[in-house]
């Protein structure tokens, strides 16, 4: 079964797809007239979001079975165009749920520290250290990890060493 990834996704996951047997073409960037000359002798096609998979793709895809979407949603496939056709479009939509959560966190530091005020601050030529001075995250109430080494660390503080710690200012 030949299986055609169009848009960038993991050498791993191209691996995967080489080890479960099949013959994998890697070919990004392509223009919708370039998919649409070659999507013919394709059984698979995987995809992120920068391949849109319309009604005119589908039609031009005589042996395609199934389309796999490396992500969640799938508003750049024509799902309608491909059920009338008998081709299986699937996501991953919790694929990225990890990265979600990571870059969840990072953007709650960022505002919890001023990031982007002060980077602005720092585009305008002005050096404000004091203004953008912001919550310190430290002392116990910054992780309430269970793991036995912060459970070990906070058990060695007392309350009076830490009182007021939490949420101190710079």
């Amino acid at each position: 079964m030949k299986v055609l990834v169009s848009d960038n996704i993991s050498a791993k996951g191209v691996e995967i797809l080489k080890k479960a047997g099949l013959e994998v073409d890697v070919k990004t960037g392509m223009k919708p007239e370039e998919l649409k000359a070659c999507i013919g002798q394709y059984s698979g096609l995987v995809i992120r979001s920068a391949t849109k998979v319309t009604a005119e793709i589908i039609e031009a895809a005589t042996n395609l079975k199934v389309i796999g979407r490396a992500g969640s949603g799938l508003d750049n496939v024509d799902k309608v165009a491909a059920s009338k056709k008998g081709i299986v479009v699937m996501n991953t939509p919790g694929g990225n749920t990890v990265t979600t959560a990571e870059h969840t966190i990072a953007m709650l530091f960022s505002v919890a520290r001023m990031i982007p005020q002060a980077t602005a601050s720092m585009k305008a030529g002005k050096w404000e250290k004091k203004k953008f001075c912001s919550t310190c995250w430290r002392g116990p109430t910054s992780s309430r990890s269970t793991s036995p080494a912060a459970a070990a660390r906070r058990a060695c503080w007392t309350p009076t060493r830490w009182r007021g710690a939490a949420r101190a200012r710079c």
